[in-house]
């Protein structure tokens, strides 16, 4: 999970009604984006170490469902075990998208604890923090997905912002380090765009290419 314990100032977790906004347009780009994978797309390689595209999208589709579960209280690491994206892992990507997103705007979500057994066994987590986990990871993995094919992904300046300071907020040091971490350490950047930043803080090169 690319998600991990956090605050920020500016409090990106302030508006929990902005943050289930923002997310819903995070996760729909990347369903635009993934709609755009072919068969023979699958097999290449993705700025997630040792990941091919086809890992990637199980593991996008899976956290979906993980999340969703964790909205309604559902604390089973089994909800988390890696799913297959069958013979159609486009239309299964899209089908996990659209499930999170009707998990996110069901009535008083805002008001739950989220069990996230992935990042803690002991504590669940507010609902607008763990909605911040769910959209950083989306925003990154979008652009994930866009790196792969060789095209570009846009977010509008507001989410572009508030993702900002969640990334920020992602804990350094040593956590970065460890086998599995969510996210390698903070590569040097000096100048691009809104985006470019937001991946570099949480460990992309934001000039990655395939070659």
């Amino acid at each position: 999970m690319h998600s991990e314990s956090m605050t920020a100032s500016p409090n990106p977790l302030s508006d929990g009604a902005e943050l289930i906004a923002l997310d819903e347009q995070a996760v729909r780009t990347s369903v635009e984006v993934v709609a755009q994978v072919t068969t023979a797309d699958l097999a290449r390689p993705t700025p997630c170490a040792g990941w091919s595209l086809r890992d990637l999208l199980a593991h996008m589709a899976t956290q979906h469902h993980g999340f969703a579960a964790a909205s309604r209280g559902e604390a089973d690491p089994a909800w988390w075990e890696l799913r297959s994206l069958g013979d159609d892992p486009v239309g299964s990507y899209r089908s996990a998208a659209e499930h999170v997103l009707a998990a996110f705007a069901a009535d008083g979500v805002l008001s739950r604890s989220f069990p996230l057994p992935e990042i803690s066994a002991d504590r669940p987590f507010p609902a607008a923090q763990a909605i911040s986990f769910h959209f950083i990871d989306y925003v990154v993995h979008s652009w994930d997905v866009a790196k792969t094919l060789d095209l570009a992904v846009e977010f509008e300046p507001r989410l572009l912002d508030v993702a900002l300071a969640v990334a920020r907020a992602v804990p350094g040091g040593e956590s970065r380090l460890v086998p599995g971490a969510a996210f390698a350490p903070e590569v040097a950047w000096s100048s691009g765009s809104r985006l470019d930043e937001i991946v570099a803080v949480l460990g992309r090169a934001p000039d990655w290419s395939r070659d």
